[in-house]
């Protein structure tokens, strides 16, 4: 056989495969034009929206598959243009109705979202009904605290915090307060009541603390919103003195406490690498109907030393003196 004889047998060969080729593509697409004209359109029905929230919601809906595997998704926005879309999930190939939802999060409070359900099978898309739905309001809710803690006995302390959630703003707030050994219940402290700030906040101002004392604060919304509750502790103030002892390397450690703890420990510390070791001790004795007193001569050397009273009555809590400097 020439060259030339085979040359022509090779692309007569290559024209043969190219269109056997296009055959089989023209045989597919024949194919898938064919089943696309044996599906149907799902049926669609966008359902109400559920588990309806300040930031989320769960929208409903029902749809047909008529035989082919349909997926379907939820669109849903600020207007009838949507522009979010759920997740897209699997409704199967089935040929009754089939109730389907979906959730959605990242809502704004108080807002009117627009949304519709969408079923998508070999025949093409199919949309339901725009439906709305409107988010609910944030909740209500408080948060304090109190400074400074532990107060010193006879004090002032602050109540702070702040009411946050959808209109938390020019919002009656009242104190109230429950006294060791807290059996009485709270009460209404005698001060104003507050209106909350722009953004929520709140402060109160409350003199002369003598016990440790529970605070809570509540709105006068009906129903009332309530803060948790804040122990504020009163801490007994302690004076210390240094003074002369009858024995050599010694020093007389005296002073009061106030309001009278009679009967409590009285523990002398030496301060070394920031820890205290115990030098001495006593018991608090009466001084007067609203002090008590201690005094102990303990062995010294120059540093620094502090009184601890350990108070255990619950009324109030512990403290230490000032520090006391020995050269």
């Amino acid at each position: 056989m020439s060259p030339y004889t085979a040359g022509i047998r090779t692309r007569h060969v290559g024209t043969l495969a190219a269109i056997a080729t296009l055959a089989v593509l023209a045989a597919l697409s024949l194919t898938a034009a064919a089943a696309r004209a044996a599906a149907t359109l799902p049926s669609v029905s966008t359902g109400s929206a559920g588990e309806v929230t300040f930031d989320s919601a769960t929208l409903h809906g029902a749809l047909t598959p008529h035989g082919s595997d349909t997926s379907y998704y939820f669109q849903f926005g600020l207007t009838g243009a949507y522009g979010s879309q759920t997740t897209i999930a699997d409704a199967g190939a089935g040929t009754t109705n089939v109730n389907v939802a979906l959730p959605i999060t990242g809502l704004q409070p108080l807002t009117v979202y627009h949304y519709r359900l969408v079923a998508v099978n070999a025949a093409g898309a199919a949309t339901g009904k725009d439906k709305t739905l409107l988010t609910t309001k944030i909740p209500l809710s408080l948060q304090i605290l109190t400074s400074p803690n532990p107060v010193l006995y006879g004090g002032t302390i602050t109540v702070q915090g702040a009411l946050s959630g959808t209109e938390n703003a020019g919002r009656e707030v009242v104190l109230q307060a429950n006294q060791f050994p807290f059996t009485a219940g709270f009460q209404n402290v005698a001060v104003n009541p507050e209106l909350t700030t722009a953004t929520g906040g709140f402060s109160f101002l409350l003199p002369g603390l003598t016990q440790v004392t529970q605070f809570r604060v509540v709105t006068s919304t009906s129903p009332p919103v309530i803060s948790p509750v804040a122990t504020e502790n009163v801490a007994v103030q302690v004076t210390g003195h240094l003074g002369r002892a009858a024995r050599r390397h010694f020093a007389r450690v005296y002073g009061t406490v106030t309001p009278a703890e009679n009967g409590m420990k009285v523990a002398i510390l030496r301060i070394a690498h920031g820890h205290g070791v115990l030098v001495g001790g006593t018991v608090l004795v009466h001084a007067t109907a609203t002090s008590s007193r201690f005094s102990r001569a303990v062995p010294v050397k120059a540093g620094v030393y502090r009184v601890l009273v350990q108070v255990t009555n619950g009324a109030q809590v512990s403290n230490y003196s000032q520090p006391l400097l020995i050269r």
